[in-house]
């Protein structure tokens, strides 16, 4: 863990972009991929849900199968109580160290030690009711036809929809509190994970530029920060050991990208 962010109040707190600031992430490592996708849906499904209309109930119930489908796959719930241990162990280091505040580091290993609590007290189970629901079940075979939840294909569905917002809402925050405790764990794991990372300023000759890691010490995500203005965007293309990146011009929805010539400055951040 940087020892900065225990440091430096200031830098803590700021885990959001500048404003005309856009700042696209690459995943290093197949856990931190998952985390990444499972922390979208999860505030996806948040948003549609307190849309408080039809439409939005069907957006936030489709976030909601995508979540069931990643978990299904792996365990993540036992991947998450292995980084939050690692982040633990590497937060108790910096106790008896000088220069760090030691409340902010109270604070976090506080944070760290409910989350953990909170999620090996819903135990290996958590998701079991979400997976055994057969109404869930049905929405989740039809979801993958396209079209294939219309009223006519689901008319349980349909009749759940059509019932007050504020009953499909509370329906639909009783399943999101099963993901909570996962959920909450893994925001918290990638906040620390971006707040840890190493900044630096960095030119791209051409358009582009190349990364090559120290195998000693992996990274889990890359951060790449661009004005908006600027008109670009990366494509990032490599692994863990290395990454190449190439920096194209937005051209419109009716023209194909082409990688810009000209020199790009932008802010690179390691985060390990």
């Amino acid at each position: 863990m940087a020892e900065s962010a225990l440091s430096e109040s200031e830098l803590a707190a700021e885990a959001a972009p500048e404003p005309g600031v856009l700042v696209f992430e690459q995943p290093l490592n197949e856990r931190m991929r998952t985390f990444l996708r499972l922390d979208f849906l999860y505030n996806q499904a948040l948003y549609h849900n307190e849309m408080a209309s039809q439409w939005g109930s069907r957006a936030a119930v489709s976030s909601l199968i995508d979540i069931l489908a990643i978990v299904t796959r792996s365990d993540v719930r036992s991947d998450v109580l292995k980084e939050l241990e690692s982040q633990l162990t590497s937060l108790n280091e910096f106790e008896a160290r000088a220069g760090v505040d030691p409340q902010r580091l109270k604070t976090l290993v506080s944070n760290l030690t409910r989350l953990r609590t909170e999620l090996m007290g819903a135990g290996s189970a958590i998701l079991q009711p979400l997976r055994d629901s057969e109404f869930l079940n049905s929405v989740k075979h039809r979801n993958a036809i396209p079209g294939g939840t219309c009223e006519f294909d689901l008319p349980d569905y349909y009749f759940w929809l059509s019932q007050p917002d504020e009953l499909r809402m509370r329906t639909f925050s009783e399943w999101l509190s099963l993901l909570r405790p996962l959920c909450d764990a893994i925001a918290e794991l990638l906040w620390l994970t971006r707040q840890n990372g190493r900044t630096r300023e960095e030119v791209a000759k051409g358009g582009t530029f190349n990364i090559t890691f120290d195998r000693d010490h992996p990274l889990q995500l890359l951060r790449i920060a661009l004005p908006a203005a600027a008109g670009l965007y990366p494509e990032i293309s490599g692994s863990h050991h290395r990454c190449n990146l190439r920096f194209l011009a937005w051209s419109g929805r009716g023209a194909r990208p082409t990688q810009t010539e000209e020199d790009v400055p932008f802010t690179l951040t390691c985060c390990a």
